[in-house]
Parts: C-alpha cells; structure tokens; sequence
C-alpha cells in the first residue's frame, strides 16, 4: 500500500522527520511489524539486526615477555533494546560495515591487555578463561556502540619461531607418544589375541567339523555295513530258527521215544520182576510154612516116640537095679517110691533129650529125627555106666 512500509524480521526501520522519538531520539524505531510513512515529509531507513562476524589476528606479548600471534573470532550483533538500537543506528546506519572493524579493534586491544597480565602456560592451557576475560572487559564499551557478543572463540595460538610452545608441549607430547605406543602395543597385542582367538576357534570349528563328517562317515558306513548284513543275518536268524525247531523236534521225539521204550521194555520188565519178586516170596512163603509144618510134625514124631519108647527107658532104668542090693525100709511105700523115682527119672531123661534135639536144630540145622537116634543112644551107654558102678542105695 502507498506509504505503508514494514522492516524484515532482522531489521529495524528507523523512521526520521515529524516528531522525535523515545528519550529524545532523533529518529523512531519500528520492529516487529509496518507503518505508515508520509511521503517526502519522512524518510525511512533500516538497520539490520542480524549476527555479525569479526576477526582479530593479533601478535600479543604474554607476561613471560613471549610473542604470540593470537587469531579469535568474535560473534556480534546489534542488541534487540530501542536503545541499542538507537545507538547503533547513530554510529553505523550510514555505513553498517564499520560495526565488524571497530568490534575488531576494540577486543585486539582487550586481548592484548589481557594476554600481558598471563603466561604462555595460562594462554595455551586456559583458552576459555582467556575468552571470558576479553569478554567480560569489552561488554561495556560494546553496550555503548549498541552492539553485543555472543561469544568469542580463540582459534590458534602460536609463538612463531620461538619454539617455546613446542618445548612446553615436549614431555606432554612425549607422554602422549609414550601412550600412543602404549596403546599401539595393547592394540597390537589385542590384535594378536584375536587373531589367535580367532585362529583357535576356526582349529575348533575345523576340528568340530571333522568330527561330525567322521561321526557321519563311519554311521553311513555302519549302516551300509548293516545293510550288506542284513540279508545274511536274516538268512542266519532263519537258519537258526530251522535248527532251533529241528532241535526242539528231535528232543520231542527223543522223549517219545523214550517214553515208548519205557512202555515197551522198561514197565513190563518192571512188572516181570515184581512178579517174580512176588512169586519168590511167595515160594519162601510156601517153604517156610511147610518147613514149620515138618519141623512140628517131625516135634510130633518125636515126642510119639520117645513116649513110646518111655516104657522102655524106665524098663532099662528098672533093670539097672536087677542085681544092685537094695534095702528097703519102709515095705511097700519104699517100693512105691523107688518106682516112682524110676518114672520121674525116665520123664527127666525124656526132657533132657527134647532140650538137646532142639539145641542141635538151632545149631547145626538137622532135623529133629537125625538126632534122636544118638541121644537114645547115650542115654543108653548112661545107664550102662550107672549100672556097672554097683548097688544103689535108695533112700
């Protein structure tokens, strides 16, 4: 729009003629936004409000009496206050390249005051206390010409041919180098033990994997082999079977046929024997009884005999005292009593003999009837002797 005029952003439009402005400012400032300006009656300039850029190369003498050539950077700009803006815009709208000369010249002189109150030491080692130092001294002075720094950078230091930063820096570099080296070592010695690390678990894999190819080997090969036996084996499994039920077979016909030879010899000749064991005591049984029935009939015999023959014992007995001298005493009762006597004398001899006969049964076998004769005999010769002794006397 005619007459409507608006600043950028990083500007501030300063408008003169008409009416002053704040505090008595020869001209009105305008930020942020537009105004109307009467034509030919105002005139309307802008002052730029950006960031601004100084470079200070300085040659300072330190404190030690050492010279430094000194490079800083300086970042400024015209402040955002009417103020600063008032005054800057009185210094430099004319021509606003001044403001990056005159901040140079202004912290070069600052920097030297400061770097002769320190030593070479301080300035290399405390770079940014020299910084707040220059900054601190030179605010002031750039508040009056509207200007403020954002900051301050030393960029190089460098004593020239002096070579008194390069002697300072020795033990710093040597120590450096020292662990430089050492770390060159420690590297070199990690590299080798990876490397050896390394080497070792691929001989441990390499190893692995042979293991596992001849685990698989040798199972391809088992089970070939198993597979090449297979049929053989099969083939002796079913021979063995075969021999196995040919086995079982025999010996089940072995026990058959034992068996039939138990039925057919065994039992009947078992039978056979028990027959004639049956028979024999049988026969014993037989003989032993006719045995006893001829010893007792023989007894009977015997007994009839010798009874038979009692009359002619006391007969032989009486005749015994034919020719002895007998006194009787008491008459008939004497008599009586040799008669007596005679009898009892003849069944005496009678028990003797049957005692005899059976001693001799038991002790040479004979029967009975072979011993009778003898016994008679002496019992004969006996009464011979008595009778060829004298007379008796009977009591």
């Amino acid at each position: 729009m005619f007459g409507y005029r608006v600043p950028a952003p990083d500007e501030a439009m300063l408008i003169s003629g008409g009416r002053r402005g704040l505090g008595g400012a020869p001209f009105r400032v305008v930020t942020g936004h537009g105004k109307f300006v009467i034509p030919f009656f105002r005139k309307t300039r802008f002052l730029t409000l950006s960031m601004c850029e100084a470079e200070v190369t300085e040659t300072c003498v330190t404190k030690q009496g050492i010279a430094l050539h000194v490079r800083a950077v300086i970042a400024f700009k015209v402040g955002n206050d009417h103020e600063s803006i008032i005054n800057a815009g009185q210094r430099f709208l004319s021509d606003q390249d001044q403001m990056s000369v005159l901040t140079g010249r202004i912290f070069a002189g600052h920097l030297r005051a400061i770097i002769g109150s320190m030593t070479v030491e301080e300035i290399v080692t405390e770079r940014q206390k020299l910084a707040a130092e220059v900054l601190d001294t030179s605010k002031t002075e750039m508040a009056k010409i509207g200007l403020i720094v954002d900051s301050l950078q030393i960029q190089s230091i460098d004593d020239g041919d002096a070579g008194y930063i390069d002697a300072m820096s020795a033990p710093h570099k040597a120590a450096i180098q020292r662990q430089a080296q050492i770390a060159q070592a420690q590297a070199t010695q990690a590299s080798v033990e990876a490397e050896q690390e390394a080497a070792r678990k691929q001989a441990e894999y390499a190893r692995q994997t042979a293991v596992v190819k001849a685990e698989y080997s040798a199972e391809v090969d088992r089970a070939q082999a198993q597979a090449a036996q297979a049929g053989p084996l099969a083939q002796a499994h079913a021979q063995q079977e075969v021999l196995a039920a040919q086995t079982e077979l025999a010996q089940r016909q072995a026990k058959l046929r034992e068996q039939q030879l138990v039925a057919e010899i065994v039992k009947p000749a078992e039978a056979e024997a028990e027959r004639v064991r049956v028979l024999a005591a049988a026969e014993a049984q037989r003989m032993k009884i006719q045995a006893e029935a001829a010893a007792s009939y023989d007894r009977v015999a015997l007994d009839r005999m010798l009874i038979d023959q009692l009359p002619q014992i006391v007969k032989e007995a009486a005749g015994g005292l034919a020719g002895a001298n007998v006194n009787v005493l008491n008459g008939a009762d004497g008599l009586g009593e040799i008669a007596a006597g005679l009898v009892s004398q003849g069944l005496t001899i009678l028990d003797s003999v049957r005692q005899n006969l059976n001693g001799q049964d038991a002790t040479d076998g004979r029967r009975p009837e072979e011993n009778s004769g003898s016994g008679l005999l002496q019992l004969r010769s006996g009464k011979e002797r008595k009778s060829d002794d004298g007379p008796v006397d009977v009591d």
